[in-house]
């Protein structure tokens, strides 16, 4: 897209609009991608026509009523659901009377419902978990195929056949566009958490590339999460997850030095955290803690970032409370991850021998054998231990697994700084 102000100001309304235009039209439509085209339609008719005559006062309810215009054109065309096109007609007609082309607040009442929906069909779990990833970023954060592809560093063309292929299948599984039932909840809720804090996580630690961060995508799961939270107000993980990522998201400011090096978390300059975000992140923490009868995952990862938040210096750290939640969050979803995150906390809170013993009893963990991070943990505690030619070892295998270039770096620089530690006689 062009950058004059315009085309910014267009670009902007649509990451904004988006979403609910193509979630009306799929209520209307019931065919995700026939109403994906019908709003691309749409924003192109913004494109030609707005640098010409100015942004309308509510670029948003023009949006959506070229969108309308087109679905009815479409009706008429294939000459489908006739008494629905006379009515929209109808409404139409009387809105152009009234001279309101306000068609946006026409289905005020329809708007949270349809986002709702939308978001539970973009993650149904017919679909691959790539396959979520790109429709969710696709429909629910407007972004186009070249940007998904160079958040996740593949190809655009693959982009564009997974968000294809992910239509196909909604089309051919014969998903309703509806929110699912009671019993479906639990399952479908799960899918949907999952593929935001996927989003999440690739922005907040890149898995490759020449970044470490990603903020825009943080900034697309944050907004997301908060979507849901206020559409499901009484679902205690939803809280808990906007709660984990509101508080992770704060440290950001701090965790990238200005020519790109990743700055680790005890080393951070916490005045730099953002306080905003660490206080939306508590107040989400309480409320999920308050619906629900016992700390579900989510708010537990969430409680754990709210340890760190709240100590205004690391040592200050309540490593004890870290290694106790971690804990309990094995107990609810147990995991080799997990289990190498609380090895940290226990090394913290009583010394890197304690923590290097949970390491090695994950050392032939098949899951974890291309895990950088497992490695580079346990050459942080032989490091500490003064095991210096085994701490080289360990940073420079975590090194040669990581497919990022600023976190191979600073691997290979603590494999460096080791093997100066090594005496001759060693």
């Amino acid at each position: 897209m062009s950058s004059t102000p315009t085309h910014r100001a267009i670009d902007t309304v649509w990451r904004m609009e988006s979403a609910k235009i193509i979630a009306a039209l799929t209520r209307m439509m019931r065919d995700v991608g026939l109403a994906e085209e019908l709003a691309q339609d749409a924003l192109v008719s913004a494109l030609e026509q707005w640098p010409a005559s100015g942004i309308p006062d509510n670029p948003g309810a023009w949006l959506m009523a070229a969108a309308k215009h087109r679905a009815i054109d479409t009706w008429r065309r294939k000459k489908l659901l006739e008494r629905k096109h006379e009515q929209l007609g109808r409404e139409m007609e009387l809105q152009q009377e009234q001279n309101v082309p306000d068609f946006e607040a026409a289905m005020d009442d329809h708007i949270g419902d349809d986002l709702l929906r939308l978001m539970f069909m973009s993650c149904h779990p017919v679909l691959t978990r790539e396959a979520r990833l790109s429709l969710t970023l696709r429909l629910m954060g407007g972004l186009t195929p070249e940007e998904i592809a160079r958040a996740f560093l593949i190809s655009e063309t693959t982009v564009s056949q997974r968000i294809v292929r992910a239509k196909r299948t909604l089309s051919e599984a014969h998903v309703p566009f509806e929110l699912p039932t009671k019993a479906e909840l639990a399952e479908r809720l799960g899918s949907v958490l999952e593929v935001i804090y996927l989003i999440f996580n690739e922005g907040y630690s890149a898995t490759a590339g020449d970044d470490w961060m990603r903020p825009a995508l943080c900034e697309e799961a944050l907004r997301l999460g908060r979507i849901l939270a206020a559409l499901r107000p009484d679902e205690s993980e939803v809280h808990g997850l906007v709660a984990l990522m509101e508080i992770q998201a704060s440290r950001s400011p701090a965790r990238v030095a200005s020519d790109g090096t990743p700055i680790l978390l005890l080393e951070q300059n916490r005045a730099l955290w953002d306080r905003l975000l660490i206080l939306r992140g508590l107040a989400a923490l309480d409320k999920a803690n308050k619906l629900a009868a016992s700390p579900r995952p989510y708010a537990l990862q969430a409680a754990i970032a709210a340890c760190h938040a709240r100590a205004l210096t690391p040592e200050a750290t309540d490593w004890q409370e870290i290694a106790r939640l971690y804990g309990e969050l094995a107990a609810v979803m147990p995991s080799p991850v997990i289990e190498l995150n609380r090895a940290v906390a226990v090394a913290m809170a009583q010394g890197p021998a304690a923590g290097l013993q949970i390491v090695d009893k994950l050392a032939g963990e098949p899951t974890l054998q291309s895990y950088h991070l497992l490695p580079s943990v346990r050459g942080d505690f032989l490091f500490k231990l003064g095991r210096f030619p085994e701490a080289k070892e360990e940073f420079a295998r975590a090194a040669s697994i990581t497919r990022n270039v600023r976190e191979r770096e600073l691997l290979l620089e603590r494999a460096r700084v080791s093997e100066e530690k090594t005496s001759p006689t060693q």
